[in-house]
């Protein structure tokens, strides 16, 4: 699977207003209930701050990618948010985050080899300082996936 085939707009917003980390991930959950990823917010989000547990997701220069494997997930993806506003986030550069990658990853193991493969096919985009320029630029879900198919 390949990082172009699995962004799906339903899933990608931008201009969104969340005063913390806590609405930020309750806001990209609800997406991906409402668009069929998962099946449980809560349990989501459990799996996902128990990953966040472990380590930092921010990877710096304002983007974070939480992750982690759920019983709650039918289907692969990410929900990508762009925020109006600095989210505060455990992060590598001790900045905060306004763009994030949160990945719904099912718990079999089909689902991690995948998640490990569009992860680090993300990871390689995000290494670019001009993509992370223009996706904090982009105005719309049409504009980040375009970003993501065209380098």
């Amino acid at each position: 699977m390949s990082l172009n085939k699995i962004l799906d707009e339903q899933v990608i917003t931008t201009n969104i207003n969340a005063k913390d980390k806590n609405e930020a991930l309750l806001i990209l959950s609800e997406k991906l209930l409402s668009a069929g990823y998962i099946n449980d917010i809560s349990s989501f989000l459990e799996d996902i701050y128990y990953r966040e547990s472990l380590g930092a997701t921010g990877i710096g220069n304002y983007i974070a990618i939480p992750h982690g494997q759920s019983d709650s997930v039918l289907r692969n993806g990410i929900a990508i948010g762009k925020f109006n506003q600095e989210i505060q986030w455990e992060t590598l550069d001790g900045k905060g985050v306004k763009l994030i990658f949160l990945f719904s990853v099912s718990a079999n193991h089909d689902g991690a080899n995948e998640h490990l493969m569009l992860l680090a096919q993300l990871a390689g985009k995000l290494g670019n300082d001009d993509v992370i320029d223009r996706l904090l630029k982009a105005n719309d879900s049409q504009e980040i996936k375009q970003i993501f198919t065209s380098c």
